[in-house]
């Protein structure tokens, strides 16, 4: 019901973010049931305590300030030692009376994820072009259809009468758009320079928004090594790329104004400007950040001999003090040292920027829009200027920048649940608040685009966004599995070479041997180069076949709508000769009419019984029936409203 009260106010291009942020809210529960199901709750019930263990145990250095705002804050404390990231999940192959294989599923589930959401954003995208597909309209008689078939005479509410009328009227104003926009002649020259120009000044500002992302993530690992650093400092790097969201697309709004495309296009042009923005800053990141996980796994072969070395020592020393072979009481958990674990640092940052993220965007609901609109209602009766017509105005929504938000975040989602399984909960309250509170601000705050234009007949753009940024957030995840080797003192692959060791491991434990010959046959790369080679193929012939048929669709419309206006045009030929065939009978004396209709019975009698096949008609003798000789007795007279009529 929110969906469509917006849809009636602003058309459907802003209620179709909304249908997408709830489809995304829809895909994100089940990404919550399958982690929060297999990973979370099991080590929740069946793993071992808190404090039982270093990497479930705060550091003795770090317990005064554990419980700080600050700290918690910043995700630090005991927050980062919680089931909400990597480090805290237990190497041990089984854990519980269920015997549960934790590494297993943690491993499975995190693989898992990016294979549901690919199959679930590939069918979505296939069952919107079906839908495209089967659609009917070919824009004909566009107007007289909304005017005349757009009520619903089975409404009785009337709140969603008024929702009604407002649909129909803004589905009239996305039409006149459309129309005008098809009529409408353009300097084809200046058109052409305006456009190399406006991507020539986003191009500048894409390239200065990486470098500036990469130069404050270097300032960030500077920082991260000092004592005693500011609140600033600490989250400089999330307050950059939040701000950088914030206004990179208003000023690639501004300078799209230059091209002149239809409003439809402008969005799918502003969109893939914001997403090569997004994109860049991200990838810089992640670049700027693998830099810092190098720097940590180059430190941990250092900690994890002096992690040894102390254990070893504590070890030795106890037993030599106390003269005896008795085993001393184990080291605190809270004394050993520890490996930085990467992957929770990980973690860790994917989900302040998710945080900060939720923040900016809803700061900017409240102040850019809420306040901006309560100022311009209140003050705009005692101001120099109309407010409401000039500066500020009320603010229109951002259709393509929310959706690259949801997307992108989308994506940091996909990236970091690997390392901080607790983010797919944080995301499924942002998405569920969103919904409301953007429905609110939306209705409350906002004001319809000066231009409303009707939103595409398939969502398949966004799908294709989002399948691309899924892809993209699938490789770092997939570089880190199977090419860096993980800590040695946290998470559930540690004490392994590589994370997918755990597979190598599980059948050869659990499984007989012919079925890991069968797989290794099978992960062979002379079987599998061929199945891709066959795979792409095959994804070629299908494409081929489907251009070929929508190609047959359209040729299938043309000749539909040729035939169509053929035979308008023989009714209307027919229509005009039965005229010009009156108007002649007018000018004849009433005897030769009577002659006439004589003549024209005879003929439909001798036709009917089969003795003739034509209008001259041949008698049984083989001899003709002479026409009736008519004089005509009086000038052709103009019929009104038209021409004069004239014959041989």
């Amino acid at each position: 019901m929110k969906i469509k009260e917006v849809e009636s106010h602003f058309g459907s291009s802003v209620a179709s973010y909304f249908i997408f942020l709830r489809w995304m809210y829809g895909v994100n529960l089940v990404l919550f049931g399958l982690i929060f199901g297999l990973v979370v709750i099991p080590e929740i019930l069946m793993g071992m305590p808190y404090g039982s263990v270093p990497r479930k145990t705060v550091p003795r250095n770090e317990e005064k300030t554990a419980m700080d705002f600050s700290v918690l804050w910043d995700f630090e404390g005991y927050a980062k030692y919680s089931v909400l990231f990597y480090g805290f999940y237990n190497n041990q192959r089984t854990i519980g009376w269920l015997k549960f294989r934790l590494p297993l599923s943690y491993f499975m589930v995190g693989v898992g994820v990016f294979g549901y959401s690919l199959m679930v954003v590939i069918r979505t995208m296939a069952s919107n072009a079906n839908e495209n597909t089967s659609d009917g309209d070919d824009g004909n008689f566009n107007f007289s259809f909304k005017m005349f078939t757009s009520w619903d005479y089975l409404i009785g509410n009337p709140e969603t009468a008024d929702n009604k009328f407002a649909s129909i009227t803004t589905s009239f104003k996305e039409s006149i758009v459309d129309e005008e926009e098809s009529k409408k002649d353009e300097n084809i020259h200046l058109t052409r320079f305006l456009r190399v120009l406006a991507n020539v000044m986003i191009i500048c500002c894409l390239c200065g928004s990486g470098y500036l992302i990469y130069f404050v993530v270097k300032r960030s690992q500077t920082f991260s090594k000092m004592q005693n650093v500011g609140w600033y400092e600490r989250n400089e790097v999330e307050i950059v790329m939040s701000l950088l969201g914030m206004f990179c697309p208003p000023l690639f709004e501004t300078i799209a104004n230059l091209e002149d495309y239809h409003p439809r296009v402008a969005l799918k042009w502003q969109l893939g400007r914001i997403f090569a923005l997004f994109l860049g800053n991200l990838y810089t990141f992640l670049l700027a950040l693998m830099d810092d996980v190098n720097e940590k796994l180059a430190r941990e072969d250092v900690i994890k001999n002096i992690t040894h070395w102390t254990l070893h020592n504590y070890y030795n020393i106890s037993s030599s003090d106390n003269g005896t072979d008795t085993t001393p009481p184990p080291l605190h958990p809270a004394d050993v040292p520890r490996g930085p674990c990467w992957e929770t640092n990980v973690g860790v940052e994917f989900v302040r920027l998710t945080v900060s993220d939720i923040l900016v965007t809803y700061v900017t609901i409240l102040v850019g829009d809420f306040l901006r609109a309560c100022f311009v209602r209140f003050m705009n009766y005692c101001w120099c200027w109309d407010l409401e017509a000039g500066f500020p105005s009320y603010a229109e929504f951002d259709i393509s920048g929310n959706v690259l938000g949801l997307v992108f975040n989308q994506g940091m989602i996909w990236m970091g649940s690997f390392y901080a399984p607790g983010l797919i909960g944080i995301n499924v309250l942002r998405l569920l608040t969103s919904m409301y509170f953007q429905c609110w601000a939306v209705m409350s705050s906002n004001v319809p685009h000066e231009r409303v234009f009707k939103a595409s007949k398939s969502n398949n753009f966004y799908m294709g966004l989002l399948l691309l940024i899924l892809f993209l957030s699938l490789l770092p995840v997939a570089y880190t599995i199977m090419s860096l080797p993980p800590s040695f003192d946290c998470g559930p692959f540690s004490g392994k070479n590589r994370m997918f060791d755990v597979i190598q491991e599980t059948m050869q434990n659990d499984f007989p041997p012919f079925v890991g010959k069968i797989i290794s046959s099978i992960a062979n790369p002379g079987l599998i180069i061929p199945a891709i080679l066959l795979m792409v193929l095959a994804i070629y012939y299908l494409n081929a076949v489907s251009k070929a048929y929508q190609q047959a669709n359209i040729d299938l419309k043309k000749k539909m709508q040729m035939q169509r206006e053929e035979e308008k045009n023989k009714r209307n030929n027919n229509t005009q000769v039965n005229s010009v065939m009156r108007d002649l009978e007018e000018l004849l004396p009433p005897s030769a009419r009577n002659a006439l209709k004589l003549q024209s019975a005879v003929n439909g009698t001798v036709s009917g019984n089969g003795k003739s096949n034509g209008p001259n008609n041949a008698r049984r003798d083989g001899s003709s029936v002479p026409p009736p000789r008519i004089a005509v007795t009086s000038p052709p007279v103009p019929r009104p409203g038209g021409g004069p009529m004239g014959g041989p």
